[in-house]
């Protein structure tokens, strides 16, 4: 699955404007993943049917049924479900409601008399009046026992049956049943999602099952390891179009209880895990085109197809396909490939087998509406959910413990399917920025966690949810990254393709990969400190990342565990009590070194001694997962090299020692003053990277300082770095009547646009405001399209009421989600209070701002110095509603408490967040509850920093703007 915005990484860049590229990468993967309401947790039974009330079971309870994990006595074969999802209201409950029956055939491993399968807001018509599923033998000489007693257990999950005698070892039964569930629209399982088209309401039941919806639609063993192949039926309204993970087998009209529908079957699937499956039903319109054999389509509103939206995304995925074919040396294992974009979904994209699904801002693109960072996110995605055709779906792994090698795999390689898809772009590159400096700042907090978890300690749905994280997603593919380096990509691919040829349609565990890596690497000759699997658990099996200090003067090398706060308490016990086995690929002065590795807590490498004019700089190009340090003397001789000819240090690292430098001083390990310092370069810096570093680690200084005596002196200083930035496009364009040709340099031209019309450059204000000013009286928007986020921020923080209720009026009327989405953050630009009150009320009226887009909508608003207080007393006050109406096990309630806590740093905002843990401790935080100690933690640290930086930092601005 995608990051929501995870997730497009890139679309931060231009999006947000009052905060840096680094917290909205952040919240650009802000998404809604929210569960059904309270009331509608018992819909109504179909044809008079009854649920059975549990029995009273004590607690604790030592009942199967009573444990989250299955017991491992049953093995599903296969299922036949068919589904009849309703596009309109039922008149008698006035809700959306799907109707089905499902026979699963399994296998029993072990005598039992007791069938678990998950079951979660289904309800049941009891079979032959009597129990709310048939059990029967596929073998006519085995009777199979009846079932005595049967329920549903809410907290687990759970179908109940209790059976009069043993199920027979490796004797295979049916069971089948009859339910009933709501269509609703809370975008998990069976849901709805509704959109608007000439006026007429459209509805469209779609699905997503990951981690653990599948058994809100039928029930079924919800569990990767329980890998079936399942035979999909869907009944729909005549003249709709039903999807599925197969192709159609067959499809007629048929009559069904008086009602002339169509009934569509499909073609059974690969033996595959239930979070995979997926069905649609919509009357969307599609594109498509054949390659090799490979059937692909894209799926959309009918306008969106008509204004050809979908081309990119077609022209793009055959050779983004085509290279995963080639780098696994697989070809791809079905059919068809579909994707299709929908008005509401929770993530960015969910990578169901065959048929893949998107947010419409992550496959949609219109060059008259998308921007440059658009684009790339969709290029991204699409690489992203066609990496885990091969890598989550041919082989899965078997617990969602091992998730940050499912989602981390998937986040290194889309950037070398997306280079494939656009070479021009230096795509590669721009992990390091999305990826592993965005995950620094987490994984340096003491209350981060390991990317591998025991399996033990992941039980609950809301357990599970809280894995998708930044180290899930960031940090497992900065780590990735890196053992693919040091092995070299071609031992890597070696390992990797006997990987998956060896658990293929099966499950694993990620030492497995780790075999097969090691036999490349036995089989090559490549020569390593030690075993892979040795090496890659110390970054896997304990949490946080080394820094290595390199002393120039005696060439000893250490390491040290980095945390942001050196004075927060570690409580986790580590297994290798915090070293790591770092490999250290280096330069000295001009000269690419032999890499080292540092196996200890130090060592002496006298290669690396320094001295007169000569310079170290390690970890070249950012390969390795770790930060580094100097002794002063290099220091400052790396500050002289950025101030003389700064491209004697290569463009990654130049944005690596701006990172780097500041995030150590915030550690405490060099001072703020030499942080401030690799700033100074930056008048004569026109690259991308270096800057949208910088601007990352100084959004830190607004979060601390935008409410005090800094501000001004800090906003002069860079409003002088930025104006010759601005000058260079301004030329480059030619006033700025061009787009950049560089994908980078359309990055950096918003850069400049945005921090100079931030630092209160009047050109570049006068600008804004009057591109803006021409829209609203020409109703005409000639803004580019790589500009419109950063513009309508300033314009509408520029202006007042008429300007904001003109983007509220453009917002509404809408029809491209992307251009939606600028509007949408560019709203909390406000600086009005009274208008920032009622878009915070507008976030919880689906009708005015979608469930997806709730939470993420209330970060941009706390994004904005005027609108922090008002979002954080909005979410303390509104907690208990947004818990029960958005979902405990919504992905985005890490990002919303993160989000709305960033800019804490005070005793009073401390103690605020400490209240409200205390008060919602019996509600709960679900995926935000490490959220919630984060913020604790971060907030501490902010005050000590504050305490002791605000002086120098003061006078160091005033000293040199």
């Amino acid at each position: 699955m995608a990051k929501g915005f995870f997730i497009s990484k890139t679309f931060g860049i231009v999006a947000i404007i009052i905060c840096s590229a680094a917290l909205a990468t952040i919240i650009a993967l802000s998404v809604v993943y929210s569960q059904e309401k309270a009331k509608n947790n018992n819909p109504p039974h179909p044809d008079g049917g009854t649920t059975s009330s549990p029995p009273v079971t004590p607690s604790p309870s030592n009942e199967p049924w009573d444990k989250y994990r299955l017991p491992k006595s049953l093995v599903p074969v296969h299922y036949n479900v068919t589904l009849w999802p309703r596009l309109t209201e039922d008149p008698a409950s006035k809700l959306y409601i799907f109707t089905g029956e499902s026979s699963v055939e399994f296998e029993c491993t072990e005598e039992t008399d007791l069938i678990l399968i998950h079951s979660n807001k289904l309800n049941y018509t009891k079979l032959d009046n009597v129990n709310m599923a048939r059990l029967t033998s596929v073998n006519s000489e085995v009777k199979a026992p009846s079932i005595k007693n049967s329920w549903l257990q809410n907290v687990t999950q759970y179908l109940v049956l209790q059976l009069d005698g043993k199920l027979i070892k490796d004797h295979k039964y049916h069971l089948e049943t009859k339910f009933q569930g709501e269509l609703a629209d809370d975008l998990g399982g069976f849901y709805r999602s509704e959109y608007m088209e000439d006026g007429v309401k459209k509805v469209v039941a779609t699905t997503q099952m990951q981690p653990t919806d599948a058994r809100k639609a039928f029930p079924c063993f919800d569990e990767p390891a329980m890998k079936s192949v399942f035979y999909i039926t869907l009944i729909h309204d005549l003249g709709t179009v039903a999807l599925s993970n197969g192709e159609v087998k067959q499809s007629s009209n048929v009559t069904i209880d008086g009602h002339k529908v169509q009934l569509t079957t499909f073609e059974p699937t690969k033996k595959m895990s239930t979070y995979l499956l997926a069905f649609i039903v919509s009357d969307f319109d599609f594109i498509n085109n054949t390659i090799d054999g490979v059937l692909i389509r894209i799926f959309a509103r009918k306008p969106a197809i008509d204004a050809g939206q979908g081309g990119y995304a077609l022209n793009k995925t055959g050779l983004i396909l085509k290279f995963f074919e080639k780098y696994y040396n697989s070809s791809y294992p079905l059919p068809k490939s579909d994707q299709i974009a929908l008005p509401d979904f929770n993530a960015g994209a969910m990578e169901n087998w065959g048929l893949i699904t998107y947010r419409e801002t992550a496959l949609l693109y219109d060059e008259a509406f998308s921007s440059n960072s658009n684009k790339q996110r969709i290029a991204t995605i699409i690489a992203h959910e066609l990496a885990h055709m091969w890598f989550g779906n041919l082989v899965t792994l078997r617990w969602w413990n091992d998730l940050w090698l499912n989602e981390g795999f998937a986040s290194y390689v889309e950037y070398l399917g997306a280079h494939e898809a656009e070479p021009n772009w230096n795509l590669t590159e721009l992990i390091v920025l999305s990826d592993v400096h965005r995950v620094f700042a987490i994984d340096a907090l003491a209350s981060s966690h390991p990317l591998s978890s025991k399996e033990e300690d992941i039980q609950k749905p809301a357990q599970i949810s809280e894995l998708f994280d930044a180290i899930s997603y960031s940090k497992g593919a900065s780590v990735l990254r890196m053992l693919s380096d040091f092995l070299t990509e071609d031992v890597f691919r070696a390992g990797l393709m006997t990987y998956l040829g060896k658990f293929a349609y099966g499950n694993a565990v990620y030492t497995d990969l780790w075999n097969q890596l090691q036999m490349a690497v036995d089989e090559s000759g490549t020569q390593l400190p030690d075993t892979v699997k040795n090496i890659m658990n110390t970054w896997v099996l304990q949490m946080g990342f080394p820094v290595v200090t390199i002393d120039t003067t005696s060439g000893v090398v250490s390491q040290e565990h980095f945390l942001l706060d050196p004075d927060s308490n570690v409580t986790a016990v580590s297994p290798f009590k915090y070293e790591w086995i770092v490999p250290i690929k280096w330069m000295k002065t001009r000269d690419v070194q032999e890499p080292q590795w540092l196996r200890k807590k130090s060592a002496k490498i006298n290669e690396m001694k320094a001295s007169g004019s000569d310079w170290v700089l390690a970890n070249l190009n950012v390969v390795g997962y770790y930060r580094v340090n100097y002794d002063l003397d290099n220091w400052n001789r790396l500050v002289e090299v950025l101030s003389t000819n700064h491209e004697l240090i290569p463009v990654i690292n130049r944005a690596q020692l701006v990172d780097d430098a500041f995030n150590l001083a915030r550690a405490k390990i060099i001072s703020t003053v030499l942080a401030l310092d690799t700033t100074k370069y930056l008048i004569n810096e026109r690259e991308y990277m270096p800057w949208e570093s910088a601007l990352s680690n100084l959004d830190f200084f607004y979060l601390m300082f935008d409410r005090n005596e800094v501000y001004g002196p800090m906003q002069n200083y860079l409003r002088k770095q930025v104006t010759p930035l601005f000058e260079y496009y301004k030329e480059m364009t030619v006033n700025w009547t061009n787009i950049p040709v560089g994908h980078l340099d359309q990055y950096n031209q918003v850069n400049a646009i945005s921090l100079a019309c931030r630092t209160g450059l009047e050109e570049c204000q006068n600008l804004s405001k009057e591109w803006f000013n021409q829209w609203m009286m020409k109703k005409n928007n000639t803004i580019p399209p790589n500009l419109r986020s950063t513009v309508y921020c300033n314009a509408i923080a520029a202006g007042g009421t008429k300007e904001w209720e003109f983007a509220w009026s453009q917002f509404v009327q809408a029809t491209i989600a992307i251009e939606a989405d600028k509007l949408r953050s560019a709203l909390a630009c406000t600086k009005q209070p009274w208008l920032l009150n009622r878009f915070l009320e507008y976030t919880l009226e689906p009708d005015l701002i979608r469930k997806q887009d709730a939470t993420s909508t209330i970060v941009y608003i706390a994004n904005n110095v005027v609108g922090q207080s008002l979002a954080w007393d909005f979410v303390r006050a509104r907690w208990s509603y947004i818990f029960a109406e958005y979902g405990g096990g919504s992905f985005s309630f890490s990002n919303l408490i993160n989000g709305v806590t960033k800019r804490f740093s005070t005793e009073f905002e401390l103690q605020q967040l400490k209240q409200f843990k205390a008060e919602n401790n019996v509600i709960g935080f679900g995926s935000g509850t490490l959220a919630v100690e984060q913020s604790i933690e971060r907030t501490v640290s902010n005050i000590k920093w504050i305490t002791e930086n605000k002086e120098n930092v003061l006078n160091w601005f005033n000293k040199y703007y």
